[in-house]
Order: structure tokens, then C-alpha cells, then sequence
């Protein structure tokens, strides 16, 4: 029997000149890692993150594809991109999941665990 299996990971680093403490504005850049640990091709079709910043406002974004791909991914493969997030906080979280579909048209998604975004300088 075929399972898919899309294993995703995150780094994450702070925007130096895209963050103005005085506007409440902090920006984060976040490379993730999407690998297909399954037994079957398959490919990410759409996104879906929350982002919460550390005032608890909640940001949802959805969408096609991840930066204009919608990789196509056999066993072994991964896929890699980097994206950034902007939040009215030093720290805040980011969570989300995959829409992904096998070559036999079977959909299935791929949970990204949250995550921290944070200068880790700021933390103590």
C-alpha cells in the first residue's frame, strides 16, 4: 500500500533591515525543508500558515504554491525555499500545513510544527 509522507522543516532568521522596532514592525526570513519520506510521488499544491504575533493577533495566509512552485516530489526528494513573515512583536509563532496530492490523485497534507520567530540574541 502507498503512503505519503511529506517531512517539513524550518530555519529561521531575523531581517535586520526590514524590521523597525520604533513602527512595531519585526521581520523574520524562514527557509523550509519539504521531504518526501513517502513511497509515492507527490506534489505540494497550496499552503497554509497561522501567524501569531506575541499580542496574540492571529495572521492567516493561504495560497497556491510556495514562491511560484508547485514541486513534484519523488521518494528521497526534497524541496527547499525561503519566505519571510513581518509581525507587530519581537516574538511570535508560526505554524501551518501543506495541501499536497499523490500521482494517484490522493490528497493528503503535510503539517509544518510551530515554530518560534525570534532574534535569538533577544531571548533570555
Amino acid at each position: 500500500m502507498a503512503h505519503p509522507h511529506f517531512h517539513c522543516s524550518v530555519a529561521v532568521e531575523p531581517i535586520a533591515d526590514q524590521t523597525f522596532p520604533d513602527r512595531n514592525e519585526f521581520a523574520y526570513g524562514y527557509t523550509v525543508t519539504i521531504e518526501n519520506r513517502g513511497d509515492v510521488t507527490a506534489q505540494l499544491i497550496g499552503r497554509h500558515w497561522t501567524i501569531v504575533d506575541g499580542n496574540g493577533k492571529v495572521q492567516e495566509v493561504h495560497g497556491l504554491a510556495v514562491v511560484g512552485h508547485q514541486p513534484l516530489l519523488q521518494p528521497g526528494e526534497r524541496f527547499q525555499y525561503s519566505s519571510w513573515a513581518q509581525i507587530a512583536t519581537r516574538h511570535g509563532t508560526m505554524s501551518g500545513r501543506f495541501l499536497c496530492v499523490t500521482d494517484k490523485a490522493e490528497v493528503f497534507h503535510a503539517d509544518v510544527p510551530e515554530f518560534l520567530l525570534a532574534d535569538s540574541g533577544s531571548l533570555h
